[in-house]
């Protein structure tokens, strides 16, 4: 089963395993692993890559619309900063209830609130790139990957259909990854219609 691959892949990277073992202790609502380092995993482990190869950064997102301060969140920042205080990797965390009060800004795109941390997977620049892992209380790990595996293990970089993509920072991440993972086929989503930049 392609979802069981996909979690014995993403547990041999030992910052993954780490970071998903230590998550639910910072008790922060609807928190997920995120997007780079589980995707490129799968891609070092398929090419016979070091699986931390090409891995810039690992992301975290959780979903907490009761205090959307900046405060509140620089908190939760503080909290990750320490939890994983012991690992060499750039671990870096976002409340996804806020990012429609900066986005907009930051990237000159409407952006919808969204309602719940998966909808930010949702919006991810390509089908490959959407996938989350949550660990619920049963200490179970909940994959979240809504345009399936085909991609990610086929390693196509697709557009995803959604209202805000832009054309040239799909092309500038997915010539970036190129680079690295020479392997890849990549899309051109000039004729792609409705569909959406990452964050």
């Amino acid at each position: 089963m392609r979802k069981d691959k996909f979690l014995d892949i993403i547990g041999k990277n030992p910052i993954n395993n780490t970071i998903l073992q230590r998550l639910p202790s910072l008790d922060i609502p609807d928190a997920w692993l995120v997007a780079g380092s589980l995707f490129q995993t799968v891609w070092n482990d398929i090419t016979k890559r070091s699986l931390d190869h090409g891995i810039r950064d690992y992301d975290l997102f959780y979903f907490d619309d009761s205090d959307l301060s900046w405060e509140a969140e620089d908190k939760v920042i503080n909290d990750v900063k320490s939890l994983f205080s012991d690992l060499d990797a750039n671990i870096e965390i976002r409340n996804q209830a806020r990012v429609h009060l900066w986005y907009p800004e930051k990237f000159n795109i409407k952006y919808t609130a969204l309602s719940k941390t998966t909808d930010g997977i949702d919006r991810f620049l390509a089908k490959a790139c959407q996938v989350g892992i949550h660990v619920n209380k049963g200490k179970e790990r909940v994959v979240y990957c809504p345009s399936g595996y085909d991609d990610l293990f086929n390693m196509i970089i697709r557009p995803n259909q959604c209202d805000n993509f832009k054309l040239g920072p799909y092309l500038e991440k997915a010539s970036r990854w190129k680079e690295l993972w020479p392997e890849l086929t990549i899309l051109d989503g000039a004729s792609t219609h409705n569909s959406c930049q990452s964050i």
